[in-house]
């Protein structure tokens, strides 16, 4: 699971989730003449099927959203039955709050019970709908300068800070590199440095994409994660040279809406 792919809309589910769980451990009804202390969990179809309910909705939702690809059970999406869930809950206590018994009163753990359930069941609607509130929750870090082709970062790679030896740079003069060489040994011959025009940088991705071997096979080295900052280093065609945390290069074939640092 991974929570940099929940969005503002999900973070409105988690709260109104919590909201409506604590809704069901306040007094339910009052009843004029009577000193009733009741909340949802003195009737288990209340505390369990309503409250929990749509506790439970909110779960499925967020769950859905944090795994790589969309879950499946019976044929049907997580999120889908999860958001189905909470417009239930709201519907029910909407008719609970309008068909209070003759003689009481609506209290706060039902009247705030019903405004959790509606928030959550509306962000549940409106996050794939509604672009501000499929923004990121937790925003990616930002990563530092671009280094030189072949150098590391400060701080080490996949996350532009933490520590990791410095690599040498390409465009070292040759004098320096053959420096204390015997004569006639054969020299170490640099790497062919990208095109003049493309400059090293960091970037993350939107969802998990597969990382392709250079020599053009389809069969994937690795798997980019969002949320973690990776090197491009080379470009080709639509198509990018990145590397990833433990040294592997590969081929990032699909570039759309990539975060760049």
């Amino acid at each position: 699971m991974n929570i940099r792919s929940l969005t503002r809309g999900d973070g409105v589910v988690i709260g109104a989730a919590v909201l409506l769980f604590i809704a069901s451990f306040l007094k339910f009804y009052s009843i004029d003449g009577y000193n009733l202390d009741q909340n949802a969990w003195d009737d288990l179809g209340t505390g369990l099927g309503l409250y929990v309910g749509g506790v439970i909705g909110a779960a499925l939702i967020v769950v859905n959203r944090s795994l790589p690809q969309p879950r499946k059970v019976v044929g049907l999406d997580l999120g889908t039955v999860g958001a189905a869930f909470t417009v239930l809950v709201a519907w029910s206590l909407f008719w609970t709050l309008v068909d209070v018994p003759t003689g009481g009163s609506a209290a706060a753990g039902l009247i705030l019970g019903f405004i959790a359930s509606l928030v959550l069941a509306g962000a549940a609607i409106a996050t794939p709908l509604v672009p501000a509130l499929q923004a990121a929750l937790i925003p990616a870090p930002k990563p530092v300068a671009p280094q030189p082709y072949g150098a590391q970062p400060p701080g080490g790679y996949g996350y532009p800070g933490a520590g990791a030896p410095q690599q040498p740079s390409y465009g070292t003069p040759p004098q320096q590199a053959q420096a204390g060489q015997p004569f006639g040994q054969p020299q170490p011959q640099p790497a062919p440095a990208p095109a003049a025009d493309f400059s090293p940088f960091w970037f993350a991705v939107p969802v998990a994409r597969p990382l392709f071997a250079e020599d053009g096979s389809q069969a994937p080295i690795a798997e980019l994660a969002p949320g973690t900052w990776y090197l491009a280093v080379e470009q080709r065609g639509p198509a990018l040279v990145a590397q990833t945390q433990d040294g592997r290069r590969g081929v990032l074939q699909d570039t759309s809406g990539i975060q760049r640092g």
